[in-house]
């Protein structure tokens, strides 16, 4: 006599098609995490139910309401990509038309070599070393 087994629950799924690609734990977390907050923002609709109007509102509503990054987005989307690829077999188009989180504009400040220089040369002592060991001592620089 064959015993029927449940199928496993959607989240389960997912983590199970994490794990056999070797993504890492924290990963698998921040998908499910994710996958969790797509459901919800639908009314606890199943995934399987929805396509692509759905995900671009999730999609708007992070940019607009949701103020993230545009990173946080990127990663809400690689995990509804694994959900609906990779779980559920319905591929997702490659390029989905959503508002998008705007990139940072902070650009990261850097010391040309003659700044650096004199930067170097109005240290004095151990904080001279210490600049010059943290930066690398890179010639052309110390």
């Amino acid at each position: 006599m064959e015993e029927l087994t449940k199928p496993r629950k959607l989240l389960d799924q997912v983590r199970d098609a994490l794990r056999v690609k070797h993504y890492a734990h924290r990963t698998e977390k921040t998908y499910v995490w994710w996958i969790r907050r797509f459901i919800l923002f639908h009314h606890k609709r199943h995934p399987q139910e929805m396509g692509e109007a759905e995900v671009k509102a999730f999609f708007t509503h992070l940019a607009v309401n949701g103020d993230v990054a545009a990173s946080t987005q990127n990663q809400a989307l690689s995990a509804l990509l694994v959900l609906y690829r990779q779980v559920l077999k319905q591929p997702l188009a490659e390029s989905i038309d959503v508002v998008r989180a705007r990139q940072s504009k902070h650009l990261p400040t850097v010391l040309t070599a003659d700044e650096f220089q004199r930067l170097l040369q109005a240290l004095e002592g151990i904080q001279q070393l210490l600049a010059k060991l943290r930066c690398g001592s890179k010639k052309g620089y110390a």
